[in-house]
């Protein structure tokens, strides 16, 4: 039996979803859009399993993930989503997410999928970094300051924050920023660096981005 935290906005596939992951004995925390999601699953850490829907109302479920992951959430997400194109599937894995299922779906096959994936739970890293993203607001706050980011200087910044202390290379925090076969110069990538230095300071973090010549960058 597993705790799955589920985020749809559609009323018809939530109720199968919970119906179907009861029979199956696990127990079901719903939300319905993904500032829902984000306060629910953030920090609760007896999560097993999250069902992310990639197109919510309100925010991109592979954003939703980055902050969840920023936040220090490591359940395995299983991504819902309608697009099924690859680029969608390479960034939603690039986002934090470790499966995926195309709607239209069959109930037993997610319930397959919560099975295999609440067997390995991610662990948790050992450093926090203090700071906190709002993918719905494109926010990130450090105690009770906060300051505005881009998308992409958000993309970027989650991708560091989910894996504090360790060097992420240049080209993972493009296929986490950029759209799918994006051609990003290494001076493009080094100015956005230079913005979220400045933003982390203005906002008194006590981590700071690193840089590993020749090789990406690290938070601490």
């Amino acid at each position: 039996m597993a705790l799955v935290g589920v985020c749809e906005d559609d009323p018809q596939i939530r109720r199968l979803l919970r119906e179907a992951l009861t029979q199956g004995n696990h127990t079901v925390v719903m939300a319905h859009n993904g500032q829902e999601a984000f306060g629910l699953f953030a920090h609760e850490a007896t999560l097993d399993v999250i069902i992310l829907d990639i197109g919510l109302p309100d925010s991109d479920g592979r954003d939703v993930c980055q902050a969840l992951r920023a936040a220090g959430q490591f359940a395995p997400v299983l991504f819902l989503t309608a697009l099924g194109a690859l680029n969608d599937v390479v960034t939603g894995f690039h986002a934090g997410g470790d499966d995926y299922v195309t709607k239209p779906f069959k109930m037993t096959e997610i319930l397959v999928r919560v099975e295999a994936l609440s067997r390995r739970r991610r662990p948790s890293p050992e450093e926090d970094s203090a700071l906190r993203l709002d993918p719905q607001r494109f926010s990130v706050r450090c105690g009770t300051a906060e300051v505005s980011v881009t998308p992409t200087e958000f993309r970027m910044l989650a991708a560091l924050t989910a894996r504090p202390g360790e060097v992420v290379r240049r080209r993972d925090v493009v296929a986490s920023a950029w759209p799918y076969g994006a051609m990003v110069q290494e001076n493009t990538i080094d100015s956005y660096m230079r913005r979220l230095r400045h933003k982390l300071t203005e906002l008194g973090s006590p981590v700071g981005i690193e840089t590993v010549r020749g090789v990406g960058y690290v938070l601490r």
